[in-house]
Parts: C-alpha cells; sequence; structure tokens
C-alpha cells in the first residue's frame, strides 16, 4: 500500500468516500505484546475525533487500574474529544481463576456481549474496544455464529477492535482488518514478571 493508496480498487459501486468512510471490523491478535495497546491507540484516534467510544474488557480484573483506563477517563471527561464509557467483566484473568468459577465467568461474558449487542442496534458509539473479547469465543462461552452474524451486520458507521489471542479462523475471515502480533522475545521468558509502565 505505497503512500496510502490501495492496491486494487474494486468494482462495488461505491463512490471513493463511501469506501472509504466505510466501518470496519478489526482483529488484533497473535502470541505478541501489544494487541490490547494498539486498540488503545486506535481509541486515541478516535476519541480525537469526537466520536463516542465504549469500551469493554473481557477477563482483566475490576480490580485492575491499567494506564489507558485512566487515560482515556479522563480524556473522556474534558470538554474536548468524544466521551469514553468503560465496561468490566468478570473478576480477573478466567486462567487463574478459582476452580468452579467458570460458570459464573461464562454467565459474566454473556452479559457483556448482550450489552454489545443492545449497543450495536441502538448506534450507543462510534468505535468499540471488544478487549480480550477472543477468550471467550474460544472457550465457547459465547456462540461464535451470534457474534459474527451481529457484527457483520451492525448498522450505521460503527467501527469495532477485537483483540486476544488465538482468533477463530471465522473471525479473522469476516474482519477487514487483521493484525498478528508475534512475539520474538520477552521479559517473561526469562524469568520477569510484567511491570508498571510497561505490561500496565
Amino acid at each position: 500500500m505505497p503512500q496510502g493508496k490501495p492496491a486494487v480498487i474494486p468494482d462495488d459501486g461505491l463512490t471513493t468516500r463511501q469506501r472509504r468512510t466505510r466501518p470496519l471490523l478489526i482483529v488484533h491478535t497473535g502470541p505478541g505484546k501489544g494487541k490490547s495497546t494498539a486498540a488503545f491507540g486506535m481509541a486515541l484516534r478516535a476519541w480525537n475525533q469526537g466520536w463516542p467510544i465504549g469500551v469493554f474488557q473481557f477477563v482483566k480484573s475490576a480490580k485492575w487500574r491499567i494506564g489507558e483506563e485512566r487515560a482515556l477517563r479522563v480524556l473522556g471527561d474534558s470538554p474536548e474529544g468524544g466521551p469514553v464509557t468503560w465496561h468490566k467483566m468478570g473478576e480477573g484473568w478466567s486462567w487463574i481463576q478459582r476452580a468452579g468459577t467458570e460458570d459464573d465467568h461464562a454467565a459474566q461474558a454473556r452479559e457483556g456481549w448482550a450489552q454489545i449487542k443492545r449497543d450495536l442496534t441502538s448506534e450507543t458509539y462510534r468505535f468499540y474496544v471488544l478487549d480480550e473479547f477472543t477468550y471467550p469465543l474460544k472457550w465457547g462461552w459465547l456462540d461464535l455464529t451470534d457474534v459474527l452474524d451481529t457484527l457483520t451486520q451492525r448498522p450505521g458507521d460503527q467501527h469495532v477492535v477485537i483483540t486476544g489471542r488465538d482468533a477463530p479462523a471465522e473471525l479473522i475471515e469476516a474482519a477487514d482488518l487483521v493484525t498478528e502480533m508475534g512475539k520474538i522475545r520477552h521479559p517473561m521468558d526469562s524469568g520477569q514478571k510484567g511491570q508498571k509502565g510497561i505490561e500496565w
């Protein structure tokens, strides 16, 4: 895509402007670091455009105070840019949960997805971040067909970015923009835990 010019111009009946402003379904997946970080960077761009933003976090703890959340909440409350609404579902990372809580997490994921469906139907936001959303899909907590139908048939000008490892092949196929974050090296490989300012 040299100089931002598409390699192919499809014969789809759309004008250049219509094609350029078409709402996108975006997926950030892969084993590397930076999937959520990239999505929140896009949210900053959306905020700058004055778009309403909805963030839905699916497996990160409601107790965590991550930097992106604080920054976007402050920006969303400012007189400039677009408003920001932040939703957290679940008690924390699902793969370190107490035994016997899986049903609770699945129910919370379904509740979160039901809210997203309502928001998409009413066009509540212009930009959605569905953070770690691939995990409820991978674990079978949500119906993939329902998710794909809802996302591909969403009305209006709503952009949706989904993050998380192991995105289902069907989601990747349906998406307009897919980025796979690869990992070459990570401090955890040599026994170093995550640190503030880098991981949160």
